[in-house]
């Protein structure tokens, strides 16, 4: 202990005495104990700050030094050190007590704009430690470590803390029975008093209908008690009885009926003050909550800062560029947002990657962005043909400026698919042409179709399925969310054998169809709709929806699900994505049977990152084949010989001649980094072609300013373009609602190229293509398509 306090000394009487064995555990409040809980900053505005005491600005202090009482409002002041992280120890801070709250500040002329952090002490704990050490802690949320100059001085400021938490304690009670309305605004106030208002007249015309129904009901049992008198029929008077007994339980109802509603009244004057507190008390809580986000962000941010600054950290290779551990700060203490000032920078600087992790940024944008639309003007006036060299390069993504969480504050808790975000945010290409990705390394459908065993046939389709996920391993940036009725063809029937065609068929949710044939003896057909949830720190997508792959010799019919994608880091850090789940491909024909794992990253975990694993197996369950590999590089498939002892020796060396190499990712472009981390296809998806429909995702004006570098105008662009699919989704609304007020039948949107029907394998509803695109390019003729951009 005596040697960790002789290495922080600190300012002031005394050294700052560093934590021994029961030092701080958590932190908050501006600043935190050492241990490994993040802290969760108040916030420190200027002009005292929320909560800090009334009278706490050089009017209303009259302490000059030390720990001595003030004469003017305030319980106690003075003097003491709060510990602030393991590289600066404890820092001398000068503290006021009034009012039940518990204020600091770094010297006592900072007393007239900036308060550091408040505590409140009506829900706070204090501890002792020793002769001079003491905690407050608000139920873990806020935490001050504090050392006094001496054992007398500590047990002062105890004192006035606990007599200060006494009073506050009592004043709130008081303050609950009374049903204390000071958090309830005068807006609410004066809506609740209208109401109440309200429902007292409309009880008082209750309570007039009321006499009057009882004072003619009077009259009404009297004539009919005068009736009853006269000489009349016997069958007459036992109408009359009847009629008088009728009219006093009517009487009596409606007596039930004043009484209820004056029940009613008086139980909403007793607790609309309680559910408009708790209203209240709700909306301050949603406040909070995003301010702490906010203020936790920025310190995270700041943490990153200084110990980036601190450590010199290894170059990152592609293999390991993607992995989290360098990620993790190891630094024990906290870098509180009250030693310094903090900038909140935007989406440049907070989302910054190594070479092999995000997008390197260019030292000059004018000359990149001028450079950038030349290039593209070429692609414009050069359509691109599908029999010529395809393209290897696109313009350089320029480095503009964001402020992210301006937007992403707004977004927590809501699906990414209805939030209106920039092209910042955005990768040119769009959700129909990342579809169309899954294609890149088609030549495993092709040796599929080759293979005469089912199982190992199997395999191929597994790894084809795994290698669905290669591109995204540096792929940071979102697609554009398609268009209804958008479409994107990619006819390499010449090049590769296949044709691959994309339409978006739904919009809420969105869902895309896709379709594509080899002349190699396979089609590929999936419906996916892709469902997303921003959680603060990352991002989930979650595509639902079945892949089918169906081999034209065999009659082989496969099936199967994608996995989770993560987006980790979205705040601040270095963007990364992992894939996590497992996935089912089965034979429908054989029943063979193919589980795919893909183990999720973890900090701690020995293994290699983004592995995968799965085992191939027959009708029975018998195991044939094992995979094992990483959803980035490459994927090896071993055999599993009969008799092969499963731990044994002679098993596993007799598995390793068998291994096979499945699949192995090809290398990105050269400069790939300033490009998006497009892949060689993903660069040709984009350029122009002559002949496409004019829904084609190529002929999307925002998306082509995007690639331009003409950021701006995209955002513009895109806004339009979104403002006309809302005009067009009213107007099929309004014609469903007429349709259905005047009894005729009306067609709900129907997609163009593809229609929706029960799958015979999998008895779910999907769409099918059914088929016209390819004729109606070659004519020519797309009367049919709509006129979405």
């Amino acid at each position: 202990m005596s040697e960790l306090r002789a290495a922080g000394p600190g300012p002031g009487t005394g050294p700052a005495a560093a934590p021994g064995p029961s030092a701080p555990a958590a932190g908050g409040g501006g600043g935190s104990g050492p241990g490994p809980t993040t802290p969760l900053p108040s916030p420190a505005p200027g002009g005292g700050g929320p909560g800090c005491p009334v009278g706490a600005g050089p009017g209303g202090v009259t302490a000059a030094s030390g720990s001595a009482s003030s004469a003017s409002g305030s319980a106690r002041e003075g003097w003491l050190f709060k510990w602030t992280n393991y590289i600066k120890g404890y820092q001398r801070r000068w503290f006021v007590l009034s009012n039940g709250l518990l204020s600091y500040y770094r010297s006592k002329a900072e007393m007239r704009h900036t308060c550091r952090g408040t505590i409140n002490l009506a829900t706070a704990n204090i501890t002792v430690e020793d002769s001079c050490n003491f905690i407050i802690s608000n139920g873990g949320a806020q935490t001050y470590h504090l050392k006094a100059s001496s054992e007398v001085e500590r047990q002062r400021w105890v004192t006035a803390l606990e007599l200060a938490k006494a009073k506050a304690v009592k004043m709130l009670a008081e303050s609950d029975e009374s049903g204390d309305e000071e958090s309830v605004s005068q807006t609410d106030k004066t809506e609740l008093q209208n109401t109440l208002r309200t429902l007292s007249s409309k009880v008082e015309d209750l309570s007039t209908c009321n006499d009057l129904i009882a004072k003619h009901g009077t009259a009404l049992q009297r004539s009919l008690s005068e009736l009853e008198t006269l000489k009349l029929p016997a069958e007459s008077n036992e109408k009359i009885k009847q009629v008088n007994e009728r009219a006093t339980l009517f009487r009596i109802t409606s007596n039930a009926m004043i009484n209820a509603c004056r029940d009613f009244l008086m139980l909403a004057q007793t607790h609309s003050k309680k559910w408009q507190k708790s209203l209240q008390y709700e909306r301050d809580q949603r406040i909070r909550l995003e301010e702490t986000l906010e203020q936790l962000a920025k310190q995270h941010n700041h943490l990153e800062r200084a110990f980036r600054g601190a450590t010199v950290l290894p170059a990152s290779t592609p293999r390991s560029g993607g992995s989290a551990k360098d990620e993790c700060c190891p630094g024990k203490g906290d870098l509180s947002d009250e030693d310094d000032d903090n900038e909140f920078f935007d989406a440049p600087e907070i989302i910054t990657m190594p070479e092999s992790m995000g997008h390197k940024r260019t030292g000059s944008n004018i000359s990149g962005a001028s450079s950038d639309i030349s290039l593209d003007e070429q692609y414009k006036h050069q359509p691109e043909d599908t029999k010529k060299e395809k393209r290897t390069r696109i313009p350089n993504k320029p480095n503009y400026s964001l402020n992210l969480w301006s937007i992403m504050k707004n977004c927590i808790g809501k699906e990414l698919s209805k939030i209106p975000m920039p092209v910042n945010f955005n990768e040119p290409l769009s959700m129909l042409q990342r579809l169309t990705e899954d294609l890149e390394y088609h030549e495993l459908l092709d040796r599929a179709a080759k293979c005469e065993s089912s199982l190992e046939q199997l395999c191929y389709v597994a790894a084809f399925t795994v290698s669905s996920y290669s591109t995204t391993v540096f792929r940071t940036s979102k697609p554009f969310n398609p268009l209804l009725g958008e479409t994107f063809e990619l006819d390499r029937l010449e090049e590769n054998g296949y044709r691959s065609l994309c339409e978006q068929v739904s919009h809420h949710p969105p869902a895309a169809a896709h379709h594509a044939h080899s002349k190699h003896g396979w089609t590929l057909r999936q419906e996916i709709k892709i469902t997303s949830k921003f959680r603060g720190k990352y991002i989930s997508i979650m595509p639902l929806g079945t892949i089918h792959c169906i081999f034209h010799s065999s009659g082989n019919h496969y099936t199967w699900k994608k996995v989770t994608t993560t987006v980790h880091n979205i705040i601040v850090g270095k963007l990364w994505i992992d894939q996590s789940g497992e996935i089912e491909i089965i034979n429908h024909k054989t029943g063979d049977k193919c589980n795919l794992k893909f183990v999720p990253y973890s900090y701690f975990s020995r293994d290699v990152a983004r592995k995968v694993t799965g085992e191939v197996t027959d009708l029975s369950g018998k195991v044939h084949f094992v995979l094992l590999g990483t959803w980035d590089e490459k994927m090896d498939c071993f055999k599993v010989l009969p008799g092969s002892g499963e731990n044994g020796a002679e098993g596993r060396q007799r598995a390793e001649e068998s291994r096979v190499l499945l699949w192995k990712r090809n290398p990105l472009p050269k400069n790939a980094e300033n490009m998006y981390y497009f892949s060689e296809l993903a660069l040709t998806l984009n350029a122009l072609e002559s002949g496409t429909a004019p829904t084609d995702s190529r002929l999307r004006p925002d998306q082509r300013l995007m690639e331009n570098g003409r950021w701006d105008e995209a955002n513009a662009e895109k806004q339009r373009l979104e403002e006309k699919q809302r005009i067009s989704r009213k107007k099929r609304e309004a014609e469903a609602m007429k349709a259905t007020e005047d009894g005729a039948p009306y067609d709900p949107y129907k997609a163009l190229w593809f229609e929706r029907k029960k799958d015979p394998v999998t008895k779910e509803l999907a769409h099918v293509y059914r088929g016209g695109y390819w004729e109606s390019k070659e004519k020519q003729d797309w009367s049919s398509c709509p006129d979405i951009f």
